[in-house]
């Protein structure tokens, strides 16, 4: 399975011949990384650099060290993303659950902060898309024992989890991906040929939301052409999405699943806009992350992104929350504070849309969940139309 997982991202995520390419991931995906570099060669790739992120030892540099000192190690020094991206290289970001419970926020924080300065080139030409790009998920310990504490063999079990998510368990996963690309497409097409002025998001938690879009916006869906290629950002992935009218949010919206930020939990959280920014925000659990994440520069309290998934989507029956927002967020209808994306808009102007350093999304949809486009009902937990 984990061969034809590790096909299915080189090959039609990132649909890579020969360039240089950037795997980042955790340490303990060695194995399936041994996997990825072997596929690789045998594609035609013959650069390929490793970023191993290793979970325990950024805990102990986080308790033990100040924040001068964290700013001084190498550790948080991303700077190999730039050297990539100006070779065009593809990046395949593997992510799980980590756990940084006991770490003051402050630290958390910080390092975020060191891990985006340090790679600006590389942040830059993903917004404009220029450079291909996938995230996707690997199994570890860490991240089973959270979903399936005290069960024997909780790492296969979730694996297979993962590989049923992805389509992975079918006989020919990249033409189950290219079908399934198809069906969104026919989705972006219809709210495409709509060109709603605003969405207004209302349901059961208290949501009452509206929305305005830009002028001539572009609703994406999975599959994403950079350079003339088509790619998958996300694997796996449910929604379409577009790029909100920087200043045009106003009302309350109540998140419906828990949002891991840097390891950290946020749960029950509200966010109030007025003109496109938070005004007024609260959390049951996670307050002071929430906080720092709408700081985090100036734009960061504004959306970036408005995006639409049915409630029954495969992630969503699951019935799991995965604490992973690559997973969470397409079991859901979600927003994301921050940086907008310059592919959803005709004519790429950041006066309309919103640029930002950071890109947060967290979860709003529920079974009751209900979208307007303008006075027309087109969501009811489910696209209707």
């Amino acid at each position: 399975m984990q061969e034809k997982y590790a096909e299915l991202l080189l090959k039609r995520c990132l649909n890579i011949t020969n360039q240089p390419l950037l795997i980042s991931c955790p340490i303990e995906a060695y194995d399936f990384v041994r996997i990825l570099i072997k596929k690789s060669y045998g594609i035609g790739v013959k650069d390929i650099y490793i970023d191993f992120e290793d979970e325990e030892l950024k805990k102990l540099q986080l308790k033990n060290l100040s924040e001068e000192d964290l700013k001084n190690s190498p550790f948080f020094n991303k700077s190999i993303f730039d050297e990539y991206a100006k070779k065009d290289a593809c990046f395949l970001m593997l992510y799980a659950y980590e756990d940084f419970s006991g770490i003051s926020s402050d630290k958390l924080d910080l390092s975020a902060k060191l891990v985006r300065e340090t790679k600006p080139i590389y942040k830059d030409r993903q917004l404009k898309n220029e450079i291909v790009w996938c995230i996707a998920s690997v199994v570890t310990k860490t991240w089973a024992d959270k979903l399936f504490p005290n069960e024997d063999d909780n790492v296969n079990k979730l694996w297979n989890i993962i590989y049923k998510m992805c389509l992975v368990d079918k006989n020919d996963p990249i033409k189950e991906w290219d079908n399934k690309i198809k069906l969104n497409s026919k989705k972006s097409e219809f709210m495409n040929n709509k060109q709603y002025k605003k969405l207004t998001f209302k349901n059961s938690l208290g949501t009452n939301l509206t929305i305005e879009l830009p002028k001539d916006h572009i609703w994406a869906g999975g599959n994403t052409i950079i350079n003339g290629t088509p790619t998958i950002a996300n694997m796996p992935t449910e929604e379409i999405f577009t790029s909100p009218y920087k200043y045009g949010v106003n009302g309350i919206v109540y998140s419906s699943k828990p949002l891991v930020y840097n390891g950290s939990l946020i749960e029950d959280f509200y966010l109030e806009f007025k003109d496109g920014e938070v005004v007024n925000f609260d959390a049951k659990k996670g307050n002071d992350i929430l906080r720092q994440i709408i700081e985090t520069d100036e734009n960061s309290k504004y959306l970036g992104e408005v995006a639409l998934v049915d409630y029954d989507s495969p992630i969503s029956k699951s019935n799991l929350v995965f604490y992973e927002t690559l997973y969470d967020e397409n079991a859901a209808c979600h927003l994301a504070l921050g940086s907008s994306y310059l592919e959803c808009i005709k004519e790429p102007n950041f006066d309309i849309v919103n640029k930002s350093s950071t890109h947060v999304d967290f979860m709003i949809g529920t079974s009751d969940l209900k979208i307007y486009g303008d006075e027309e009902l087109i969501f009811d937990g489910n696209f209707i139309k």
